[in-house]
């Protein structure tokens, strides 16, 4: 999708870190832009960024747990701004600990945001875009822990599998359309996911607090959002299926696929 200019993109977990960039990212390309969040004051700083300079922009908000309210989410988006050609699946949400630690609620929780939202995502915009005969492109944000399984980060890690999976697929299934696919997967990044539990669902958390540590140890450096979200432009115009953030990524990954090399029988 080489020209973005004049698109309607959707971008869910807007209101801060990568989302926010990305949807500013996504304006300055000259795309109008539907953002959603859980976090209404976090929205209206994006959507104030985006008109402030002269940008289109709407905030909806919406819990992508909620198959009802992606779907509203679609429904808004095309009868304000017609038909959406880009949709990024970037809301999640992380916790810290091993886990023997994690319980129902927090199982519930994570896969409800990181997998189902993403699911939701393209139960409710896939089929219009197919239907506009537009083509269009797809991010869904993972993380380099849905490449590489890192201790401590298992529940986290397990919906991040999921959606790299998932992505790769639809990829494929999104060809015959002309829809591209790309899954992000940064490594530390400036975001406030360590703090993710100020949007945990009261029926979902666990009496006493958190079953685990709120504090989330990122492997080498953090990067700022922007340069992510700069990433997924390039991803968008030259339909590249992985987007990668750090150099020092390599060496997990020739560790992780040295070891399946390893496994593979000789005969």
């Amino acid at each position: 999708m080489e020209d973005i200019k004049g698109s309607t993109a959707v971008v869910t977990g807007g209101a801060s870190g990568i989302g926010r960039a990305i949807a500013l990212a996504l304006s300055r390309e000259g795309s109008r832009v539907v953002i959603a969040d859980l976090d209404e004051e976090g929205m209206a700083g994006t959507l104030g960024d985006i008109t402030s300079h002269g940008g289109e922009a709407a905030a909806i908000r919406t819990d992508v747990s909620d198959a009802r309210d992606v779907e509203a989410l679609a429904e808004k988006a095309w009868s304000v701004f017609g038909p959406v050609r880009i949709v990024c699946n970037n809301a999640g949400v992380g916790m810290f600990g091993g886990l023997e630690t994690m319980t129902l609620s927090d199982w519930t929780w994570i896969m409800g945001v990181n997998v189902w939202g993403v699911i939701h995502g393209l139960l409710a915009f896939v089929p219009r875009m197919i239907e506009e005969k537009k083509g269009g492109h797809i991010v869904n944000t993972a993380s380099i822990s849905g490449l590489v399984p890192n201790a401590y980060l298992g529940a986290y890690t397990t919906t991040k599998y999921a959606v790299v999976g998932l992505s790769e697929t639809l990829r494929k299934d999104m060809r015959a359309y002309g829809i591209g696919v790309s899954v992000l997967c940064p490594m530390g990044v400036e975001t406030r996911i360590a703090d993710a539990e100020r949007n945990r669902p009261d029926n979902l958390k666990n009496p006493g607090g958190p079953s685990f540590s709120p504090s989330l140890d990122f492997l080498g450096r953090l990067i700022p959002p922007e340069q992510v979200a700069g990433r997924v432009i390039q991803a968008i115009k030259k339909n590249e299926l992985y987007i990668l953030t750090h150099k020092e990524s390599i060496d997990p990954l020739r560790r992780r696929f040295k070891q399946i090399e390893n496994a593979v029988p000789s005969e």
